[in-house]
């Protein structure tokens, strides 16, 4: 678990595609140097925020400057991370410890999808207002539409960053956030040019609310129909429909 308070900006030095060492498991491999911050207390195995991607250590150097991540085939379909390059610059954030202070929102480091920025524009005097794309629902990301899941004044985590929601426009498939100056300087989305792309994880607290409610309007137990209480709701909404219709008349 993480916070989405990004701790530091490491440096990608290697993408091994395919990685035959020991710590890079026969797949896909990167190492991320300028490191330091978030590895004075690292152990093997521990989960690192990477660019939004939690992701395991699988190595690290003696002087604990830089380590290395095994990438699964999952990850690269579902994030932005097959786009590094050596000097991609990468948001990092350690797990989070039980003394840490909860400044941010909860973030798994699980990206749901990556979006494009679509706009990116001053917003005087020292902030910076960005325009992001979400992508249609698609097979690849099992038909979910994550724009339901996005609203004004709540969270987003792009690229491992927690922000808020300024605006939504549906119509446009486009939501908005605003970087003031302090997050510039310590994030790496202010490097990101228009077209390009970033990798979103949206608040999972939807996700919950959204499942427990299709669970109590949809019966499973007897084949997807409707359940009682989503009968009871149905039953409700169509007495105030006839209510609303017969006072019109």
């Amino acid at each position: 678990m993480f916070t989405g308070i990004v701790e530091t900006m490491g440096t990608v030095a290697v993408v091994e595609r395919m990685d035959t060492t020991a710590s890079g498991g026969g797949g896909f491999a990167v190492t991320i140097d300028e490191a330091g911050p978030v590895l004075v207390d690292v152990n093997l195995g521990d989960s690192i925020i990477c660019d939004g991607v939690c992701l395991t250590v699988t190595e690290f150097n003696e002087a604990r400057t830089s380590f290395k991540v095994g990438i699964s085939p999952e990850t690269l379909r579902k994030t932005n991370i097959g786009e590094w390059k050596a000097g991609h610059k990468v948001n990092l954030e350690r797990a989070m410890s039980a003394g840490t202070r909860f400044g941010g929102h909860f973030v798994q480091g699980h990206v749901d999808t990556i979006v494009t920025l679509a706009k990116k524009q001053p917003d005087p005097p020292n902030s910076l207002l960005l325009t992001l794309r979400i992508p249609p629902p698609h097979p690849d990301t099992d038909n979910t539409d994550f724009l339901n899941y996005i609203v004004a004044k709540g969270y987003v985590c792009l690229n491992g960053t927690s922000l808020t929601v300024v605006s939504v426009d549906t119509a446009a498939r486009t939501f908005n956030v605003m970087l003031i100056a302090y997050t510039r300087s310590m994030v790496n989305i202010p490097l990101v040019e228009e077209g390009q792309t970033i990798n979103l994880e949206v608040d999972q607290i939807g996700k919950y609310v959204e499942n427990v409610a299709r669970s109590m309007l949809v019966s499973s137990a007897s084949g997807g129909t409707t359940s009682v209480f989503g009968q009871s709701l149905e039953g409700l909404v169509e007495k105030v429909v006839r209510k609303v219709l017969a006072e019109k008349q």
